[in-house]
């Protein structure tokens, strides 16, 4: 199918795709399936009673990678959709989703995107979604993403999230259950500026016997926005859990973190941290003794603490 200009770029902002690729690759484009199609390995397969796709994923596939971008151009619409991953047992892959909006109107535009996530024994996955709007119009860009996980024994997930600019408001919630010996790695790059809203919620349970997880939010709150993080890691069982926030606020912004960790088990070993604060005076003089405005220097370090 043919995409605009608009959409290729969009395409390939969120996605890294600059054409439609050979292998397993589901588009939605405007609220509707605009493109499908499936591999040996990985059948998708559209939802009949409601919006979205179901992805199964062979056991013991190996080094497939799945796209799921969606696109937005139209103002003033309302996209929800459902779709569910089913990675089988001792699987390995890559799964790339994102969402664009491109708004040049006045309505709001909003995608809700629920995702649910089933690695099976012995899985491994590594999950990359980047969020990302633009357009000249003034019409609100709204995303609310919610991902849901469930991880048999000894399976591992990697979970890369980025929103760095254009989205006006964000509720985004990730849930997660953890078997025997699973691992779950979360990173999250949050850039809020203007007076935008973010909000990040992780719920995670640690039911199986030496699970684990890692998760952490880094944000910059530029301008006049406000940023909130919600974190929960519950250990009921033998097992270890670390969750973090790093934050940078700047101007009139304001953030607020709120880490927690239960125990429930004596043998549960559970960290959190969280650090909110500006950029260090030092920093930004040592930059502009290299030749860097002010701006400029302020733009490297927020690059770097986001990399």
């Amino acid at each position: 199918m043919a995409l605009d200009n608009i959409q290729k770029n969009m395409l390939s902002e969120i996605a890294g795709l600059e054409a439609i690729p050979e292998g397993a690759f589901s588009l939605r484009l405007d609220g509707q399936s605009a493109l499908r199609q499936s591999t040996e390995n990985i059948e998708i397969v559209p939802k009949t009673d409601k919006p979205g796709i179901d992805i199964y994923i062979k056991a013991g596939t190996k080094g497939e990678r799945v796209d799921i971008p969606v696109i937005m151009t139209k103002t003033g619409l309302t996209d929800l959709v459902y779709n569910d991953f089913h990675i089988g047992e001792d699987a390995d892959v890559l799964i790339v989703a994102g969402c664009g909006i491109h708004n040049a109107g006045h309505d709001k535009s909003e995608h809700d995107g629920i995702h649910a996530f089933h690695l099976g024994r012995g899985a491994r996955l590594k999950y990359y979604e980047k969020h990302v709007g633009e357009g000249e119009g003034t019409g609100e860009r709204v995303m609310n993403p919610t991902t849901v996980i469930e991880m048999e024994a000894d399976s591992y997930m990697e979970m890369e999230t980025a929103q760095i600019k254009g989205i006006d408001s964000t509720k985004r919630l990730t849930k997660a259950t953890l078997g025997d010996n699973a691992t779950l790695i979360i990173h999250e790059k949050i850039m809020t500026h203007g007076k935008q809203f973010a909000v990040t919620e992780f719920e995670i349970d640690l039911n199986g016997e030496g699970c684990g997880t890692h998760a952490v939010s880094r944000s910059v709150a530029k301008d006049d926005p406000h940023q909130e993080f919600i974190s929960s890691i519950n250990g009921n069982n033998r097992c270890s859990g670390h969750t973090e926030c790093d934050a940078i606020i700047m101007d009139h912004g304001s953030v607020v973190a709120v880490p927690k960790v239960i125990a429930n088990h004596t043998d549960a070993s559970l960290i959190h941290e969280a650090a909110i604060g500006k950029i260090a005076g030092e920093q930004l003089i040592k930059l502009m003794t290299l030749g860097l405005t002010e701006q400029e220097a302020e733009e490297q370090i927020v690059n770097g603490f986001l990399r």
